[in-house]
């Protein structure tokens, strides 16, 4: 036999072996329909039995619990609460991870459903219902039907996929440290070695199934600020026998709204600075010594939010002193801009085509809201995106929103996230196996 007759035969070999072990969408497809029961259960019981942030004791056990039953390696306690799961595929192939978040928010359900939280808990030293208000029961239980649906593929499987359920999303108490920074600083990243993240969020603002995405900056940083104006008390009859914080206070709030409009490059990426809470005096008549102002800062530009700082540090104490008073400013930083990385942004919504249809896959806008999947984004590349879940007699615009005591998900969408993300998961370490 001609030695280019032997090669080609070993070539038509190796692609028929190639095309053996293929994962085609119809079996994910016919996987995920057999998984849907158990997302729907697993959510209903984790939507039953919500608790807040670095405090998911309970959630982290049933996880863990799933996790193990699906035959996992599975880690616990990481960043206080934390869950990570690792499927080994059969495969020579690249790791990848999947983030989902597991923690509710201070927030008293109101919507009647047999399985409606009725869970209490201490927030800021008040006693507080705690709901699942933004949906992260949703996201873990996809997650773990995701997980489900691969370790049926396992043998198929090129890699390797780390299954995080992280805490602490929503911000951890005061004091304390958590989420997704304190997941990498405990090492999650150094010891899993994946090539690439994703993650998805539900959102009441698309109707149920459909999935919006946006390559690029898609959700805001997240800064708090404290401004303290310092002044000189007395009588509200004689201002001129002090220093007045209040009108400086209201001086600088206004003088800080040039920064957006004026001091940054509006054309480069927008920017908004609010201001939450002005807390001063007591009296009618009396001028106080001190003001408290309190506010957020969101941006989509790491280095104008930069700018953004400097110059909120250096308008406020100017503008006290130029009239006559103190401004003592501190910046707490949150959460970095996410950006979805756009090679895989093309990537992964040729995925969303073939799970929901191009009809029902939408690019969205820029979101003014922040989350700490950023964190991960910033070590490897990433991609987060959003599946609506407000049903279809409902408007999305007018739904009650995340956050809300009347927050409701249409269960029909949780099918659509778990196969995408299956889909995803296995297109992407099939191509790069």
């Amino acid at each position: 036999m001609k030695t280019s007759t032997i090669l080609a035969t070993a070539l038509l070999a190796s692609a028929m072996t190639v095309d053996a072990t293929q994962i085609e969408p119809t079996a994910v497809a016919k996987l995920n329909s057999a998984s849907e029961a158990q997302v729907i259960e697993w959510r209903r019981h984790l939507h039953q039995h919500p608790e807040l942030s670095n405090r998911e004791f309970e959630t982290s056990v049933y996880i863990a619990k799933q996790m193990k039953a699906l035959g996992l390696t599975v880690e616990t306690g990481i960043a206080h609460t934390g869950v990570v799961a690792v499927l080994e595929g059969g495969l020579p192939g690249p790791t990848i991870a999947l983030r989902a978040d597991m923690d509710a928010l201070p927030v008293t359900e109101q919507v009647d459903l047999p399985f409606a939280s009725k869970a209490t808990s201490e927030f800021r030293g008040q006693k507080v219902g705690v709901m699942h208000a933004c949906g992260h029961d949703t996201h873990v239980a996809m997650l773990m039907g995701t997980a489900k649906n691969l370790v049926a593929l396992k043998s198929q499987l090129p890699g390797k996929v780390v299954f995080i359920f992280q805490p602490a999303e929503e911000g951890a108490p005061e004091g304390e440290e958590g989420g997704a920074a304190l997941m990498l600083k405990q090492g999650l990243f150094e010891k899993h070695q994946p090539v690439a993240v994703f993650g998805q969020h539900v959102t009441s603002t698309l109707p149920a199934g459909v999935i919006g995405y946006r390559s690029g900056p898609a959700m805001a940083s997240a800064d708090r600020f404290k401004i303290t104006v310092h002044g000189k008390q007395t009588h509200g009859s004689r201002p001129w026998g002090g220093v007045d914080p209040i009108v400086v206070s209201s001086q600088i709030v206004m003088a800080v709204q040039t920064i957006a409009s004026r001091q940054v490059d509006v054309t480069k990426a927008p920017s908004v600075i609010s201001f939450g809470v002005i807390d001063g005096g007591i009296r009618n008549n009396i001028i106080p010594d001190s003001v408290e102002l309190i506010g957020t800062i969101r941006n989509f530009d790491m280095g104008i939010r930069e700018q953004i700082h400097e110059k909120l540090e250096h308008t406020a104490k100017l503008v006290a002193e130029s009239a006559g008073a103190k401004a003592e400013v501190t910046i707490f930083k949150g959460y970095p801009v996410t950006v979805n990385n756009k090679s895989l942004t093309d990537f992964v919504v040729e995925r969303f085509n073939t799970v929901a249809g191009k009809d029902n896959v939408r690019e969205m806008g820029l979101i003014t809201g922040a989350e700490d999947f950023s964190y991960y984004a910033q070590e490897v590349p990433g991609f987060f995106y959003f599946l609506g879940v407000t049903p279809a007699e409902q408007n999305p615009l007018t739904a009650p929103s995340n956050h809300s005591p009347r927050f409701y998900v249409d269960e029909s969408a949780l099918t659509v996230g778990t196969q995408t993300m299956t889909q995803l998961a296995v297109d992407y370490l099939q191509q790069r196996k």
